[in-house]
């Protein structure tokens, strides 16, 4: 068997295919974050409004950790707000169909009760390591919060968070910003991979303080300029808008006009791509958000758990539904590549876009010359971002496995694996490669699920601790 298939074959268990039929981590995700949801009474939901003024609400000063909360969650989101949003959207809705956009918010709203449970575990268990850093995430609060026994589980997160950070975080990203930049530019790949590695090594040296400085200035930003411009396109398509949720809403339950009612297979596949992108854009439940709130200035692990799920609503109610409505307004999806029953990314037919170019394509049709230059500028910033906050996440797994002379190797591999994204494209423009963007996304959606496993069991199994210690912090402010 080869990469493409052993690829392929993971992917179906853990996210399911035509052969199985129900896929455990798809099933675990969400459930996991369903049950959070009515155990927490849906206190995520109502109180959205108290955790934005939690935000910006001054602080006593003495409170342990690293970073502002305000930094932790702009370092959570600098790895969030990402081609997650621009490209992942696309890819979803090319492959999954429009349905896959309800899907995507129903693993947002969900998962903002599972980000809220990670956060309040992150700071719980959160420990010192050698060098005076407030460490934390799911291999720790599975060390010290299930037991000694089940270190081997952290172990088992902390191996495939590693190799996400390098695939996620890294090599993903700059292969769609290089793919991004040539396509608009005619920018090299190789010379896109050089500056964005050497920008990256100069923050990632500095580590978690310097990391959160830079995405307290670009996060947010970027993203309200992201937003503005979407609103511009939603607003110049505005007759186009109740279509588009119509078909958000049909094909989410596998209902769709040419083949004449349900199709139990458009409903699994708009599923599965759904929160498949959901979870690698928000990454509710993957377990990584929370290795930056460990380091927050915080000593209430309530308080940072409601900041922390903010980063959820942000990211995918937010930022990914402009995305989908940009695109399903702007009638750039060719009638041959109407969404049916698809197996995966790799079966596309020819000449179906799928990720950035599709979203390039829906800001260009709107607006004609500065489109394609909105998204290439996001996609650089947003993608930049991503590789600063999943280093530090990466570094974390990491130590925990290696201790802390490891630290220093990791950021070079992670370094180097930012370069290697680019010179895939190389590759790939030469022909020694075939499909290698479209099988990257499918490793990065297998990876996700693994290193979700391990922490969504976690929650689950602390999840009476998470909701004594919500009462107890909502009561007290009665």
């Amino acid at each position: 068997m080869d990469l493409q298939g052993f690829i392929e074959l993971t992917n179906a268990y853990v996210w399911g295919s035509d052969t199985v039929q129900y896929p455990p981590i798809l099933i675990l995700l969400l459930g996991t974050g369903l049950y959070l949801m009515v155990r927490l009474g849906f206190m995520p939901l109502v109180k959205l409004p108290y955790a934005i003024g939690e935000l910006t609400r001054k602080r006593d000063s003495g409170q342990e950790g690293d970073v502002s909360p305000f930094a932790a969650l702009m370092t959570a989101l600098s790895s969030t707000v990402g081609t997650g949003n621009i490209g992942g959207v696309a890819a979803a809705i090319a492959i999954g169909g429009p349905g896959a956009v309800f899907w995507m918010w129903v693993t947002a709203l969900v998962g903002m009760a599972t980000k809220y449970g990670e956060g309040v575990l992150a700071v719980k268990f959160r420990e010192v390591d050698a060098e005076g850093r407030h460490v934390g995430g799911p291999m720790y609060y599975i060390k010290n919060g299930m037991g000694s026994r089940w270190v081997w589980l952290g172990a088992v997160f902390a191996f495939f968070g590693m190799l996400a950070s390098w695939g996620t975080g890294s090599s993903i990203q700059t292969n769609t910003i290089s793919d991004a930049l040539n396509a608009n530019y005619g920018i090299t790949p190789w010379l896109s991979g050089l500056v964005i590695a050497g920008g990256a090594a100069l923050v990632i040296i500095g580590g978690i303080k310097r990391i959160s400085n830079v995405a307290s200035k670009l996060v947010p930003g970027m993203a309200l300029a992201y937003l503005l411009v979407s609103l511009i396109v939603i607003g110049a398509n505005i007759q186009a808008v109740p279509a588009a949720f119509g078909l958000i809403f049909t094909k989410a339950f596998g209902f769709d006009a040419a083949a004449g009612g349900f199709v139990g297979g458009l409903l699994l596949l708009s599923m599965q791509k759904g929160v498949a992108r959901g979870i690698f854009s928000n990454e509710a439940g993957q377990g990584s958000a929370p290795i930056a709130h460990a380091a927050a200035q915080n000593n209430d692990p309530v308080n940072q758990g409601v900041i922390a799920m903010l980063g959820t609503f942000i990211d995918t109610i937010v930022v990914c539904s402009l995305t989908a409505l940009v695109i399903l307004t702007a009638g750039v999806i060719p009638d041959a590549c109407a969404p049916f029953v698809r197996d995966s990314l790799l079966t596309l037919p020819a000449g179906c876009e799928t990720a950035a170019p599709l979203t390039i394509a829906a800001f260009e049709n709107t607006l004609p010359g500065l489109g394609s230059h909105i998204v290439a500028i996001a996609l650089t910033i947003f993608g930049f971002t991503t590789i600063l906050g999943w280093s530090y996440y990466g570094e974390r797994c990491c130590e925990f496995l290696f201790g802390v002379k490891s630290i220093m190797p990791f950021k070079l591999a992670y370094i180097f694996f930012t370069f290697s994204g680019a010179a895939v494209l190389m590759l790939e423009e030469g022909g020694a490669v075939e499909d290698v963007v479209s099988l990257s996304w499918l490793a990065v959606d297998t990876l996700t699920g693994l290193m979700a496993a391990p922490n969504l069991i976690a929650l689950l199994v602390l999840s009476p601790m998470i909701a004594r210690m919500t009462k107890e912090y909502f009561a007290a402010r009665k």
